[in-house]
């Protein structure tokens, strides 16, 4: 089966319905998603989506946050995009059916999180991404033109004369399938799958990512992964996010003694940028010797159950309280700052490519996103990205790239070797490539991926890897050692990089972003 259209996209998330709302009205879109429609990332999402929408900020404080945030590496020109479009979709969505929580006053209830020096959080009790991707969907779903096909796997990208016009596909029967279009936006979302503690969904495998590095697309910032410092952390459960949302509202991270610890490691307590908490938890563990725990004990507990009530039920089937208990956390994979790069309007170095969303690097999140800005990301890209594909169809364009430091591929040979399963690609992610970071542990995981990558590498060219799992498998392992390679290439901390064998910043040889290509 080939499938044809005006426009293709990727991805079922916020970043892919909204550039399909923008392109709606001058042609077909195709949307290709690889479970249901509303199953990405995006529905995950909890806290919340940052604008400066209350009189007492303004983009510009948002933006301040955002680059201190990002340690040093924002592009500012991203930024500047970010906070000032922000206001206006977010407003929009609102227009367009999106319900926030509001206030007895009929405003906008607004939260804080870390790193914001603001109240600028706009949320749907706890489950803010679903309420988002309910009201994006219910608009282009009703949309003629627009047409979705749900349980289709994309597997590569069809790039002829050097242009990309399409993608190959899995149907949910085990067919091959294709569709093509003059231009392609890739929104798949994230890649935390690819780390064995992970917040993500299944979905998350980096797909996007995978396929564009092999198309030849230029990728950079791999190396700054976000560990949340607050996930569920009981053997036999699911790493079930406990969004930051609960420690803009009071909770309080604390030790096996009841200590609230953070305030004697880091001068904004336990609302410091994510990176910082990660890590602090995992070393006060390993001091006490025992779990580190969220408390909401303080406070009402009938508020606590009103606010995040979906919290609240994943707490209860682990047998805790979450007013009343103290539950044990700890860091899982989040958010990957990295991904496919583009221009400030979602164009790659591909032309005919378009990334938006998670699987894109704009630069606008640096080292480490700041708090609510991933739902803001897709909204505001994935409408930049729809608006060029209008603008751009059947034709080039000039690159507008940000500037980076270049590094092509290796192109020592490796030798091929053995094959790891999923599990054991994703334990050596989390081992060797996670939170903390050696040059020892980063060049044995390298070694492991380099080989197996090698090995697997003739296949996906063919498209003849296999079966779903094995596609899989495919797409962490390509990203998982584009992760190793960027992460053992950087000798500095900076965000969600950290290197123990070079635990300080280096803005002298360091501050810079780096881009690879296959």
């Amino acid at each position: 089966m080939e499938l044809h259209g005006d426009f293709l996209i990727i991805g079922s998330g916020i970043a892919g319905l909204r550039a399909a709302a923008a392109l709606a009205p001058a042609g077909r879109v195709l949307v290709l998603t690889k479970a249901g429609p509303r199953e990405g990332n995006t529905g995950y999402a909890q806290g919340g989506i940052a604008a400066a929408v209350a009189a007492d900020d303004s983009p510009a404080l948002h933006a301040a946050d955002t680059m201190a945030a990002g340690d040093g590496l924002c592009d500012e020109r991203a930024v500047a995009v970010l906070v000032g479009d922000g206001p206006r979709y977010v407003r929009e969505l609102i227009e367009w059916g999106a319900t926030f929580d509001r206030d007895a006053n009929g405003e906008l209830a607004l939260a804080i999180e870390g790193a914001h020096s603001a109240r600028r959080v706009l949320h749907a009790a706890d489950a803010t991404g679903r309420e988002i991707g309910r009201t994006l969907w219910q608009r282009v779903s009703a949309l003629p033109s627009v047409t979705a096909h749900a349980h289709s796997r994309v597997l590569s990208l069809i790039v002829e004369e050097g242009r990309c016009v399409g993608a190959r596909f899995l149907q949910d029967d085990g067919e091959m399938a294709s569709a093509r279009a003059p231009v392609v936006l890739l929104a798949t979302g994230g890649a935390g799958q690819v780390y064995s503690e992970t917040t993500n969904p299944d979905v998350a495998t980096g797909d996007g990512v995978a396929m564009a590095y092999r198309a030849g697309a230029r990728v950079a910032d791999l190396e700054f992964v976000q560990f949340h410092p607050t996930a569920l952390d009981v053997p036999g459960q699911p790493r079930f996010l406990l969004s930051e949302a609960l420690r803009g509202e009071g909770a309080r991270l604390v030790n096996v003694r009841g200590e609230a610890f953070m305030r004697y490691v880091d001068p904004q307590g336990d609302l410091a940028p994510r990176d910082r908490v990660a890590r602090s938890i995992v070393r006060e563990a390993q001091r006490t010797g025992a779990p580190v725990f969220l408390s909401l004990q303080h406070l009402d507990p009938q508020y606590v159950h009103a606010r995040f009530p979906l919290i609240a039920d994943a707490c209860r089937l682990a047998g805790f309280d979450l007013a009343r208990d103290r539950i044990p956390v700890g860091p899982a994979a989040h958010y990957v700052m990295g991904g496919v790069q583009t221009d400030l309007d979602g164009r790659t170095s591909l032309p005919g490519l378009y990334a938006a969303g998670e699987v894109a690097c704009t630069g606008v999140h640096g080292a480490n996103r700041l708090a609510s800005n991933s739902l803001l990301e897709g909204l505001v890209f994935g409408a930049r990205a729809g608006h060029a594909m209008l603008a751009d169809r059947g034709h080039g364009w000039p690159s507008d790239l940000a500037p980076t430091v270049h590094v092509a591929s290796d192109a020592t040979p490796v030798t091929a070797g053995p094959v790891p399963t999923i599990a054991e690609v994703r334990a050596v992610m989390w081992t060797s490539v996670g939170l903390f970071r050696t040059r020892a542990g980063l060049a044995s995981a390298l070694d492991v991926l380099e080989r197996a990558w090698t090995s697997m590498a003739p296949g996906m060219d063919a498209g003849t890897v296999g079966d779903a799992d094995q596609w899989r498998l495919a797409s962490l392992l390509t990203v998982g050692r584009l992760i190793a390679r960027a992460a053992l290439r950087r000798e500095e901390s900076r965000g969600g990089h950290y290197r123990e064998d070079f635990a300080r910043r280096d803005d002298i040889l360091w501050k810079h972003r780096e881009s690879e290509t296959r």
